[in-house]
């Protein structure tokens, strides 16, 4: 089984591109599945339903969410349909196995106002200042994974034509830069970063106060230090402003698909959650508009 599970990775990886973060997700799933395979004493390819089901019976019990065995169903399945492509086993025991419903959680989003008075806590006075000043108005501008941004170099940014470019494994896209966040991204690129960093070979894009790239831990603190400052009482994390980012898209009547697009979300499914957000506005345009709302 571990040469199979070796095979499956390096498929997955080979031939679906998968990032190295969704790969990591593939391989604890897989690798909990074969523990359990080899505690129990079965034989992998040998096995049916029941076994499935069992499987995961055992994992509720150890209090696994819905989210995370709906997941490993979605592993072992892909392993199973590997199997069968290299003719390993002549039929996939998960067919007919139910996921579990996941119920999809509410994003928290954060109000226009909130986003402005957030944003506007960064002095441009200093160095660290001007940076963050730039981070803050990036991160809202793009919608980008906080591991994204960090990720970026300066090569990624395109300051003559206001984008950005952001490579997720091997997928890459391009998203453009609103004008607020272009400046503040130019008077950092242009007056504190050459500053802060010291060593020309560090090539990262957004950089701590020691020029080296910025860790997801301080971009985190960042948004924390600046939400106590505009003293706004949501939790406000990066990913809550690419939450706040894809909803104020579409209130405004941005298109579900460019939104899509612009998150890097291969599913539009993961997109049409924000719809929710966009109803809550249109019933208060009605409210406000109708003359017998």
């Amino acid at each position: 089984m571990e040469k199979q599970i070796k095979l499956f990775l390096e498929f997955l990886e080979n031939d679906k591109k998968l990032s190295s973060n969704t790969l990591q997700s593939y391989k604890r799933d897989i690798t909990q599945y074969q523990e359990y395979i080899d505690k129990n004493g079965l034989n992998y390819l040998k096995i049916d339903n029941e076994d499935i089901e069992k499987y995961f019976e055992y994992l509720k019990a150890m209090n696994k969410k819905t989210s995370t065995i709906s997941r490993n169903l979605a592993t072992i399945r892909s392993f199973y349909q590997f199997l069968l492509r290299t003719k390993k086993v002549k039929n996939d025991p998960t067919v007919g196995v139910q996921s579990p419903k996941v119920e999809k959680k509410i994003p928290s989003i954060l109000s226009s106002q909130e986003v402005e008075l957030l944003l506007e806590q960064p002095k441009t006075i200093d160095l660290k200042g001007i940076r963050d000043k730039a981070m803050l108005e990036f991160a809202y501008a793009t919608g980008m994974r906080v591991t994204e941004i960090i990720s970026l170099d300066i090569t990624d940014a395109n300051l003559e034509q206001g984008y950005v470019v952001c490579k997720n494994g091997f997928k890459t896209r391009n998203i453009p830069l609103g004008s607020l966040s272009l400046k503040a991204l130019k008077e950092y690129v242009e007056k504190a970063r050459p500053i802060l960093v010291k060593d020309e070979s560090v090539k990262a894009l957004f950089v701590n106060i020691n020029g080296k790239r910025l860790t997801r831990q301080g971009f985190w603190k960042i948004v924390k230090f600046y939400k106590e400052q505009a003293h706004i009482s949501k939790e406000i994390t990066p990913h809550v402003l690419r939450h706040s980012f894809a909803t104020h898209l579409l209130q405004n009547g941005a298109d579900l698909k460019a939104i899509q697009t612009m998150l890097g979300h291969s599913d539009i499914s993961s997109t049409q959650v924000y719809m929710q957000f966009q109803n809550e506005n249109l019933k208060d345009i009605y409210k406000k508009a109708h003359p017998r709302a």
